[in-house]
């Protein structure tokens, strides 16, 4: 399990749950280096303002990770963390390798809406 403020998937079932029970999901897939924990601190800071929007962790190195590293959108990615972006279930943004806040605003405003007023 990662050492981050995100809530955990630990398993694919857990995953898919998430993702079919919600309407706006970020899945950060990654490992504790030193690409992927800005990323983490980052999506921490966001979930106050994204209200509206699940933020989840997920390590890279588990079986379940196999679904986040098997989508078609991720196929091709070569930096971690993998971090998918998901709407009523579907796949609707993806980026890989480190992102800063404004590259991360930018696809949660425009895939899941404005932030809500803190």
């Amino acid at each position: 399990m990662l050492r981050t403020n995100l809530k955990h998937l630990e398993t694919e079932k857990e995953t898919r749950e998430v993702i079919a029970g919600n309407e706006n999901v970020v899945i950060c897939c990654g490992r504790m280096g030193p690409m992927c924990i800005p990323v983490y601190a980052i999506l921490s800071q966001l979930e106050v303002q994204y209200a509206h929007v699940c933020f989840y962790d997920q390590d890279f190195d588990i079986p379940a990770a196999g679904f986040i590293r098997n989508l078609p959108e991720c196929r091709m990615f070569m930096g971690l963390p993998f971090t998918v972006y998901f709407k009523n279930g579907r796949v609707v943004a993806a980026t890989t390798s480190i992102q800063n806040k404004e590259q991360i605003t930018a696809i949660l405003d425009r895939e899941f809406g404005l932030k809500q007023p803190v």
